[in-house]
């Protein structure tokens, strides 16, 4: 029906919580609810679309949306974007809210010839102003984690090039990614600035492991284009994708999708805006968080005005991170998904659907490729 398809993921935008919140210790949360609670929003475009409906305002008049139940076992990005191109891992990740273990340690010093400053749970803009001096005087690596199943790697460009910094975290991935480790992501996080005033930059590289069979590979091997912007390159090591762009931010990321509006490809683009999660939600900050939100507002006419009829777009996210809620923590919530196309006669609330492998299965369904995976139900019958 649809010669390409948009699929934006607002990373981070949960609309309530996960009828399992109470395992994961997040009763209560809801994202997009919290942030638009007083009323004092301005997001025209959004709710036409229908999202504000999600908290129980406003007034929609195009495209189709409903809510989407996650059926992974986590709550943090690769198993939220895995699960929509059709994987759910039987083990989830390894999280090590202690550190990671010394044996670990002494293993990634010994690979790489460093020492490691750090190993905690830590804030990425906080770790780097209380070791970074200590980091430029021993060159030791600063090395800490998240709630998430993942590992961080900072260094002053002025003490490890970037490229080189890269290198480090391949060799480090080498070791974290067995299974006797089972981190999911080492994510490089190269830094400037003098004691008192780092500054990370936007030279940020995720590591990832190679994803199992999924929905892109499928797109892929029919021979359709794979279009990654942001960080869904890195998500998917860079597999099956026949274009890959990075961005530096979320209006980088709009730009970039208006520029693939005007040209010709047959398959998927494939966008994360990820400055709701990483600089608004673990930070809890509501007040930016809505302003990052109608930013992007501002720029949906540009993209919509843009498209074609036979176009589809598809707004998603892939977890929620409340800012009103306790700790910094991604949280367990269901997530949003609208459909927009200039080809719908109709508009109208969707059924909820418990996973988001919904998603590409729709996907896949729309360019007539089997579904293999036998994961997910397409929306497409629904969508008129």
């Amino acid at each position: 029906m649809y010669k390409r398809i948009f699929l934006v993921v607002m990373d981070s935008l949960g609309v309530g919580e996960a009828v399992d919140a109470v395992k994961f210790g997040d009763v209560g949360a809801n994202t997009l609810g919290h942030i638009v609670e007083n009323d004092a929003y301005h997001l025209p475009m959004m709710e036409r679309l229908g999202l504000l409906d999600f908290a129980g305002k406003g007034h929609f008049s195009h495209g189709y949306h409903g809510i989407i139940e996650p059926a992974n076992k986590a709550k943090d990005t690769l198993n939220g974007h895995y699960e929509m191109m059709g994987v759910i891992l039987d083990k989830p990740f390894a999280t090590y809210p202690k550190g990671f273990p010394i044996i670990l340690i002494s293993e990634i010093q010994r690979v790489i010839g460093r020492e490691v400053i750090g190993n905690c749970v830590a804030s990425g803009t906080e770790i780097i102003q209380e070791l970074g001096e200590m980091h430029i005087k021993t060159g030791a690596l600063i090395i800490y984690t998240s709630a998430d199943s993942v590992l961080q790697v900072a260094a002053h460009e002025s003490v490890i090039p970037v490229e080189e910094l890269y290198q480090i975290c391949e060799k480090i991935s080498e070791i974290v990614f067995r299974d006797d480790y089972r981190v999911g992501r080492v994510i490089a996080r190269p830094f400037t600035g003098k004691p008192g005033d780092f500054v990370r930059t936007p030279r940020r590289k995720d590591f990832t492991k190679t994803p199992p069979l999924n929905f892109m590979d499928l797109l892929y091997e029919n021979g359709l284009d794979v279009i990654a912007l942001g960080k869904i390159k890195d998500i998917f090591a860079n597999k099956s994708i026949t274009t890959g762009i990075k961005t530096t931010n979320n209006i980088d990321g709009m730009m970039k999708l208006v520029d693939f509006t005007r040209g010709d490809f047959n398959g998927l683009c494939f966008l994360n805006l990820n400055d709701f999660d990483s600089q608004f939600g673990h930070r809890r900050d509501k007040d930016g968080y809505l302003k990052c939100l109608e930013e992007m507002d501002q720029y949906l006419p540009i993209f919509i005005n843009k498209l074609r009829e036979d176009d589809l777009v598809i707004f998603t996210a892939d977890h929620g991170n409340d800012p009103t809620f306790k700790g910094t923590d991604h949280t367990r919530e269901n997530v949003p998904v609208i459909f927009y196309s200039k080809k719908f006669k109709y508009y109208g609330k969707l059924p909820a659907r418990q996973t988001f492998a919904d998603i590409g299965a729709t996907i896949i369904d729309n360019f007539n490729i089997s579904n293999k995976l036998q994961m997910g139900k397409s929306y497409l019958g629904l969508l008129k």
